[in-house]
């Protein structure tokens, strides 16, 4: 999945409703978060008569008591149990639970912001444009030095390459976004998540909902914001899953990466040909002019928008791009390793 624009798709399904809808929310430890997002969500849920439901996944930080304690006073908020823990189990479980009596669901992410009045634009872009699937822009924000040279990072091509759903573009006809709304009888028809994704679940699903024949709707009328990891390391390890994500949809579905998502592979075995230094110098040719683009662009976002965390953006932008290639490496050598004895032998020239 790329999030490419698409002129407008035929569909063979009938046009989606957006009349009775549910709030989805799956989260994990996000004591910090839960009760502020529940509380702006309790309004519009009210107005537009839709139920909250919570699928937790084992949160041990006060996550859990927090949403009991909203459910207690206020009936149309559910806290679900998600034993398998996962974002994708999490949304499968909700819609097995409570989608019978609904349209669509609206899937609220715990780890970020939200505008008001985003249910309501969601709900008018279904209705409107008849999409089986509406995915919104989203934009990264931070509070501490590094979560905000991440924020930087993440907002720019260094740390996206262009993604129309990390950029924000008019409204259009497209193949991936970040998931906000989506119509039960699609979800359900495409098998909905795939539950052995720990990351990139929501490109995996877009890639059979296309291949079913459903629409994908980007809408420019609202967005969310997304607060980034705020230490180095929990960067490192976010972005070592989703290069886990792409590249087990690349083995389950056989798509090719744009450029804009092959050429971070090439960091890893750049970084592993810095052994060969001992032999010539050369070899640390490829990580200098890497680190140099990184470092240069953060200076340049640095001086262009006044930002004094322009640099260490670069830095950010680094640990995403080593992670992610780390990632995608990985879990083509783990498939590989996985493959029969048999298969190899015979493929081998």
């Amino acid at each position: 999945m790329s999030g490419e624009i698409l002129d407008r798709p035929e569909s063979p399904t009938k046009p989606a409703t957006a009349g009775r809808c549910m709030i989805v929310i799956p989260c994990l430890n996000e004591v910090d978060h839960i009760g502020d997002l529940v509380d702006q969500l309790l309004e519009p849920a009210e107005r537009l008569g839709m139920r909250i439901v919570v699928a937790d996944g084992g949160s041990t930080d006060g996550t859990r008591a927090t949403v009991r304690e909203i459910a207690s006073a206020q009936p149309r908020v559910l806290l679900l149990d998600n034993e398998r823990r996962l974002q994708s189990a999490a949304i499968n479980l909700a819609v097995a639970e409570f989608g019978h009596d609904v349209d669509c669901f609206i899937r609220v992410d715990a780890h970020g912001g939200y505008p008001d009045g985003y249910c309501e634009m969601l709900l008018e872009e279904a209705r409107e444009t008849g999409a089986d699937s509406v995915v919104v822009s989203m934009a990264t924000i931070g509070f501490g030095p590094f979560q905000k040279a991440t924020a930087m990072a993440q907002n720019s091509r260094l740390g996206n390459g262009g993604s129309p759903h990390r950029e924000g573009v008019p409204g259009h006809w497209t193949d991936h976004g970040h998931h906000a709304l989506m119509r039960v009888e699609a979800f359900r028809a495409v098998g909905g998540y795939d539950e052995s994704f720990s990351h990139n679940e929501d490109a995996e699903l877009d890639h059979r909902l296309m291949a079913a024949g459903y629409r994908i709707w980007m809408t420019d009328r609202t967005f969310m914001t997304y607060y980034p990891r705020a230490t180095p390391r929990a960067l490192f390890r976010q972005y070592l899953g989703y290069g886990r994500g792409r590249a087990r949809n690349v083995l389950k579905h056989g798509t090719r990466l744009k450029p804009r998502q092959a050429i971070p592979l090439l960091v890893l075995p750049a970084v592993a040909g810095m052994a060969l230094a001992v032999l010539s110098t050369t070899a640390l040719v490829p990580v200098f002019l890497w680190a140099a683009a990184c470092i240069g662009y953060g200076a340049w976002l640095a001086a262009s928008r006044r930002n004094r965390h322009g640099p260490l953006a670069g830095v950010s932008a680094m640990i995403m791009h080593l992670a992610w290639s780390t990632g995608f490496w990985l879990e083509y050598l783990k498939a590989w390793r996985q493959q029969p004895w048999k298969q190899r032998g015979a493929r081998a020239p």
